[in-house]
């Protein structure tokens, strides 16, 4: 795939920013002495990630150059991306990512049993940038197929902003809008500087007015329990009470759970559970 200038230049800027965060003895490497610049250098990110130093420069310098999905695996590995981060990488590189669920803080496979075993409530584990790390098969169908989705996209926020089948899902969507995005701000003061998180924000500008609306407002909100409805294109309206676990620290990643808050939503809930449990089972197309 034929990357485009501008993602060459996006992604140059990206490279660098995240090597010059990490120190060296984070990836075992001794301090070393007249350091000109923070992080790493370049010759020992290409060396970390087992390619020429001349290529990683270029490739920092924006150059039309290709890289491969194995190589952008090891330099997304050897500058400690998370999977947002490494998500990014590959769709600036122009690669698909062949291990797109990498693992990542905060997740294990007891926390995804735990989803499983939630199942039929809807369950997902997110981080503070809105990012849907992991889900059980409710919550991927509360709205549409949240698995044919890019990784990318399995954003909260970008969503309910800017998924036609999110807005229509949900009668309360300017509250849910505002609270979602008031809810970021007060997560990003911690991460003001990061490229990440800056790169969601103008991805947002972007692409929808009503987060332009909302961001301007500087509304800071805490995350609380609350009934949130959905309106299921298969089992009809759906409401239910919103809870978040934390599993790290207070801004870190969350297990949230969406407890049915009448018996007709219990009701429906099973049907849309049944519809999931069926399209999980149904033949994979030759």
């Amino acid at each position: 795939m034929t990357t485009t200038a501008a993602a060459r230049q996006e992604l140059a800027h990206f490279l660098r920013s995240r090597r010059e965060r990490i120190s060296p003895e984070q990836v075992g490497l001794p301090p070393g002495r007249r350091r000109r610049t923070p992080g790493l250098r370049r010759e020992e990110v290409a060396n970390l990630a087992a390619v020429g130093v001349t290529w990683y420069t270029w490739l920092e310098q924006a150059r039309d150059i290709q890289v491969s999905a194995q190589v952008a695996d090891a330099i997304g590995r050897a500058l400690l991306l998370d999977p947002h981060e490494r998500s990014h990488l590959f769709v600036l590189a122009g690669v698909p990512d062949p291990a797109p669920f990498a693992s990542c803080p905060g997740m294990s496979d007891q926390i995804r049993e735990v989803l499983e075993r939630l199942e039929p409530i809807p369950a997902a584990v997110a981080n503070s940038r809105c990012d849907v790390i992991a889900h059980n098969r409710t919550y991927g169908r509360l709205v549409d197929d949240l698995d044919a989705l890019p990784f990318e996209d399995r954003n909260v926020m970008w969503l309910i902003l800017t998924h036609p089948l999110w807005r229509e899902a949900l009668p309360d969507w300017e509250e849910s809008a505002r609270i979602v995005v008031g809810k970021f701000r007060s997560a990003m003061a911690e991460h003001l500087a990061e490229p990440t998180w800056k790169a969601l924000v103008k991805r947002l500008q972007l692409a929808s007015p009503e987060f332009c609306e909302f961001w301007d407002r500087h509304e800071v909100l805490e995350p609380e329990g609350r009934v949130k409805r959905f309106i299921n294109p298969h089992v009809g309206l759906m409401s239910f009470v919103h809870t978040s676990l934390w599993l790290g620290p207070r801004q870190g990643p969350r297990l949230t759970t969406y407890t049915p808050a009448d018996d007709v939503t219990r009701e429906r809930l099973d049907r849309l559970y049944e519809i999931a449990l069926a399209r999980d089972a149904a033949p994979v197309p030759a």
